[in-house]
């Protein structure tokens, strides 16, 4: 994140990863498309003006159905 939000928004933490990516890597097989770092959980920043939107935003991003899975979002301090 190179800024801070504007006011009304927050920043929130996103913990997420790739279902797909995560069942292949375990029978050591690779994704066709999805890079391997994807098995594992991985930490994005929204900035959203409250945590629906920061669903919405991310799963706009990061769709379920290309196996994505929000594992958590928590609000920061920032």
């Amino acid at each position: 994140m190179l800024h801070l939000p504007d006011t009304g928004y927050r920043v929130f933490r996103v913990r997420l990863y790739n279902e797909e990516v995560r069942s292949l890597a375990i029978r050591r097989q690779r994704h066709s498309f999805y890079d391997r770092q994807w098995a594992e959980a991985q930490l994005r920043d929204v900035v959203a003006r409250d945590e629906e939107e920061a669903w919405s935003l991310i799963a706009e991003r990061f769709p379920p159905e290309d196996g994505f899975v929000v594992e958590q979002i928590t609000a920061s301090a920032f």
